[in-house]
């Protein structure tokens, strides 16, 4: 019995879960798989997957899906918009989305193993296919790690993995080297004296430090990285006081900061502690502010000759128009720990999810990024087909090029 695809993409999108609490998901994913008559380890690294394929001797290809959500109210319309909502780690309630296609990655996933599977006739070697929680914490691939998933199955000879984005549908974008940037997420609490709100100077008030940093802050890239290059720095989250008549004791700040590589990290890294800590001396503050690192993830770097290869392939299958250099992308992604503990080469692709024509409509008239969302916006929606078939195509595509 073939699996119907997708029903199955419209039922993850419509049940999301958040980091490390894909429970449901991974019970989905199991069940599919032992319908293909795999066996499965579930549990690993917390909530993730494992399967493998051995098909007599030949090289050991890692194909790898993220399956976890995020806090956002989903705003598409669709039949199958998700309404859950979550816990987040701090108790929060919180709506949960599907708003980075983790779904799809999970279905094409699934539906290039159901392919592989009914053609052990044509190829030989070993799939590894590990579905792997809490990418959006960039924390699932390093506890799959912590797990043992590098000594307890056959270490790979090259790491593939794929993410739906704003292209057109039907295009494929890779490039060799840096794929994706480096990411550190920062908390920044800035310490300052509470009191009443109709006695200020009796106070030094946090939330002016903290609106001061935050301006302060984008002049890091704006004025201290040399434009030619690559940088980011994200204020995402600002926390402070309770009500209108009191000045609160402390400000939290949640930053994102993105670079190409461990040079450009560690020259954005210092000037915003330098930032941070000068604001607070500026504001008076009798404490030191506390910035603790969250998470670190290197960048994703494709290996340059298998990057070659794959892309001669996706050519061959799809045509010559269909893969295309989409420049490094700022955003990050955990999967090259993979890579990287095991000493294997990887590659890393974007598929596009977008309406050709909606996306030519708006590529002429200089509205994409208007009329196309992206990846974490509540309107992010991959249009279901050719999305989806493409995705199961390109990584049955992959896997069959590195086998033998």
């Amino acid at each position: 019995m073939s699996v119907d695809l997708e029903s199955l993409y419209t039922d993850l999108h419509a049940h999301p879960e958040l980091s490390f609490q894909e429970t449901r998901t991974a019970g989905v994913i199991a069940r599919h798989l032992a319908e293909l008559g795999l066996e499965v380890e579930e549990g690993v690294g917390r909530t993730g997957l494992v399967t493998t394929v051995r098909n007599g001797d030949g090289p050991v290809v890692w194909l790898r899906a993220d399956m976890d959500g995020l806090p956002v109210e989903e705003q598409t319309g669709l039949a199958y918009a998700s309404t859950a909502r979550g816990t987040d780690p701090a108790g929060n309630a919180v709506p949960v989305m599907h708003a980075c296609g983790h779904d799809m990655h999970v279905t094409a996933l699934i539906g290039a193993l159901e392919r592989l599977v009914a053609t052990t006739d044509e190829w030989s070697g070993t799939i590894v296919a590990v579905f792997q929680p809490a990418e959006e914490y960039g924390a699932g691939s390093q506890a799959m790690i912590a797990d043992g998933v590098l000594e307890r199955y056959p270490k790979p000879d090259i790491v593939l993995g794929q993410h739906v984005t704003p292209l057109p549908a039907g295009v494929i974008g890779v490039r060799p080297g840096t794929q994706m940037a480096a990411s550190d997420g920062l908390t920044v609490v800035l310490h300052g004296r509470g009191g009443h709100g109709s006695r200020p100077h009796s106070t030094i008030d946090p939330v002016v430090m903290a609106a001061a940093t935050v301006m302060r802050l984008q002049t890091v890239v704006s004025r201290e990285v040399d434009p030619r290059d690559v940088a980011v720095v994200t204020v995402g989250s600002i926390h402070a006081g309770l009500k209108n008549n009191i000045i609160p004791a402390e400000a939290r700040l949640e930053l994102s900061l993105r670079y190409p590589d461990d040079a450009a990290r560690e020259r954005v890294m210092s000037k915003v502690e330098r930032i941070v800590r000068a604001e607070a001396t500026a504001s008076g503050a009798e404490k030191e502010p506390t910035i603790t690192t969250d998470h670190s993830l290197p960048p994703t770097i494709n290996d340059v000759d298998a990057t070659a290869r794959l892309s001669d392939a996706f050519r061959r299958a799809f045509g010559e128009g269909a893969v295309v250099d989409p420049g490094m992308f700022t955003g990050s992604e955990d999967v090259s720990w993979f890579a990287r503990g095991s000493g294997a080469p990887l590659v890393f692709w974007f598929w596009g999810g977008v309406d050709p024509q909606k996306f030519a409509d708006a590529a002429a008239g200089g509205t994409i990024e208007r009329d196309i969302p992206t990846n974490h916006s509540p309107f992010f929606a991959p249009v279901l087909q050719p999305t989806l078939d493409r995705g199961v195509e390109n990584l049955v595509v992959a896997a069959r090029e590195f086998l033998a």
